[in-house]
């Protein structure tokens, strides 16, 4: 009985389980999100590449 016990309350395996749900969520963030963040991307790129001339 002790030993079932033991095996319930054992939390080693909740940390990886708490990052691969971290994960998931991320994942699913930037599929939802694909086009604004490419578009913000391009945006960014196309301005870094305009005033580097200027420097």
């Amino acid at each position: 009985m002790d030993r079932i016990k033991a095996f319930l309350s054992e939390e080693d395996g909740v940390g990886v389980v708490e990052v691969i749900l971290i994960l998931v969520v991320l994942i699913g963030l930037v599929l939802i999100f694909k086009s604004q963040l490419t578009s913000l991307v391009g945006t960014i790129f196309e301005k870094i590449t305009s005033q580097s001339g200027s420097i």
